[in-house]
């Protein structure tokens, strides 16, 4: 009795060979549905990294949230607490930075593709740029980062931080200022002197005049990077519509 041929084993890892050609679409229907397909990933992908930024943005409202609750509803409360909560936005606006530039690479591939294919599907132009594809090629085949690490410091900053770190100057600033936050204080005790300010204001240690040098010193090197993305932003060709 004879038996049947075994089949022709399936190829895997076991068995390489030479590598064949990659399959290219054929006709522009498939070249549509290529570009469909990857604009549609290039969307997930970037609202993901989106996401993230937001959950560092959450946070940061929560931590100063708390912090002010702790700090100004109680005048036995150090205003050591508010100086506590800058660092920790500081922190989070780091680890948000980081998170932005990622978002800005998968941003800008989904842009290059809206401005240079379906903005001249829907609304067609003549000279267009003849480049975007082989730039855009060139950014899947090495991924570089399109701004720095200061560059995405300013523009989370200009964008949500800088409201963050003001409300915590001028919680620490009443706090600092206003005797009835300041613990023994008389409760009708309203007046505002400057010794008084910097007796308040010292730290441990540390003076009342140098804390608030410190402060002052950190706050103006935050307006320094806003005020010089500025200049750098005009620069840019990316459109008022941005995160």
């Amino acid at each position: 009795m004879s038996r049947a041929p075994l089949p022709e084993p399936i190829p895997g890892p076991h068995h390489e060979g030479p590598p064949g050609p990659v399959p290219q679409p054929r006709g522009s229907g498939e070249i549509i549905t290529v570009l469909a397909h990857y604009h549609r990933g290039e969307i997930g992908r970037m609202a993901g990294w989106r996401d993230r930024i937001d959950r560092t943005t959450n946070w940061s409202i929560t931590v100063i949230a708390a912090m002010l609750s702790v700090s100004l509803s109680t005048p036995t409360a150090h205003h050591g607490v508010l100086l506590f909560a800058m660092l920790l936005v500081l922190l989070l606006l780091a680890i948000e930075a980081r998170r932005y530039r990622f978002f800005d690479v998968y941003r800008a591939r989904v842009r290059r593709l809206e401005r240079h294919y379906y903005a001249q599907v829907f609304a067609p132009l003549p000279g267009g740029e003849a480049d975007w594809s082989r730039d855009l090629g060139e950014s899947l085949r090495r991924p570089v980062f399109r701004i720095s690490l200061a560059d995405a410091l300013a523009r989370r900053l200009r964008r949500n931080y800088g409201w963050m770190f003001l409300i915590l100057l001028l919680a620490w600033t009443l706090k600092i200022t206003s005797p009835r936050l300041q613990p023994g204080s008389p409760a009708g005790e309203a007046d505002v002197a400057l010794d008084g300010v910097l007796a308040h204001a010292a730290l441990g240690p540390m003076p009342g005049w140098l804390v608030i040098g410190l402060v002052a010193a950190f706050y103006a090197g935050l307006l320094t990077i806003v005020l010089r993305s500025i200049r750098r932003e005009r620069e840019r060709d990316d459109g008022p519509v941005h995160v």
